[in-house]
């Protein structure tokens, strides 16, 4: 390129200067505006054997694990056998190593579908450890659940998941059905602090005839610490043949049905309670 009648003409000075600013810590760009070079190809041949300062270098993670995934790819591994080894995927190793040779294929179809289904449970197993890890740490923000953030909690649990009264059929009863055992135990501490006495609370079990249904009554009164012979009769789901069920298994144990005796004060109130959070979240974000 010629620069005798351009801005680059006096190219050696102009190199130097821009060697003197990278070696006072200057970043690409911090020269380019310094110098007033506008041309990469230019700014690259005045900076050529000067090396980065160290904080323009971005720090990456993944820097070790790419050298040895590099180490092994020039060892013949395959991709496959790279995930296995370093728990990346596949995706990832494919940048790190594309300009690299192929290794020769030295094994059999069966081979290498057994080593990338190992591979796969390697990335699994990360996946879930980083799920349970997220879990964690969102339990951990909770805190203490003061008695009031229980209450709001409890109406709106009953208002999505509990009985509701119609205009065109009112039964202002307050029950409660749910197949998960947390948010049955959620409900019964609301309960509690509502002051509604176990005695006034009713419960029965709802389930697929074809279900264990002895083994779920009995799983559902240790869970409320009740009697099994105090539950109510049990709900029995009719079997259709053309349905394919997906809640079976041992763990199927159907729902829960938990009624409260003379629940309609109770009931208007929760109405009510649940009014007044309505009103209050259009004010919050009106």
């Amino acid at each position: 390129m010629a620069f005798a009648a351009s801005k680059y003409a006096d190219f050696e000075n102009l190199r130097e200067q821009a060697i003197a600013l990278r070696r006072e810590g200057l970043s690409r760009r911090q020269i380019r505006d310094r110098l007033h070079v506008d041309n990469n190809d230019i700014l690259n041949r005045l900076l050529e054997g000067e090396p980065p300062p160290e904080w323009t270098k971005r720090p990456n993670a993944k820097d070790d694990l790419r050298a040895r995934a590099r180490e092994l790819r020039l060892q013949g591994w395959t991709y496959d056998q790279i995930q296995v080894e370093l728990g990346c995927s596949k995706s990832s190793i494919s940048l790190w190593v594309r300009d690299l040779p192929k290794p020769e294929r030295k094994r059999t179809r069966e081979e290498a579908s057994e080593i990338a289904r190992r591979g796969w449970e390697v990335t699994l197993r990360r996946r879930e450890d980083e799920r349970q890890n997220r879990k964690g740490l969102a339990r951990d923000e909770i805190g203490f659940l003061t008695e009031r953030e229980l209450f709001l909690i409890g109406v709106g649990l009953y208002w999505a998941e509990g009985s509701k009264s119609k205009p065109y059929a009112r039964r202002e009863n307050v029950i409660f059905v749910n197949s998960d055992p947390d948010m049955i135990m959620l409900y019964l501490a609301w309960l509690d602090i509502l002051g509604i006495e176990p005695e006034r609370r009713r419960y029965r079990v709802m389930i697929h005839e074809s279900a264990d249904v002895a083994a779920a009554e009995q799983y559902w009164a240790d869970l409320v610490q009740v009697d099994v012979a105090t539950l109510c009769k049990t709900t029995l789901k009719k079997h259709n043949p053309k349905t394919v069920r997906k809640n079976i298994g041992d763990d199927y144990r159907g729902c829960l049905v938990v009624s409260v005796l003379r629940g309609s004060d109770l009931y208007q109130r929760i109405e009510g309670w649940w009014s007044g959070m309505v009103v209050e979240a259009q004010r919050l974000t009106a």
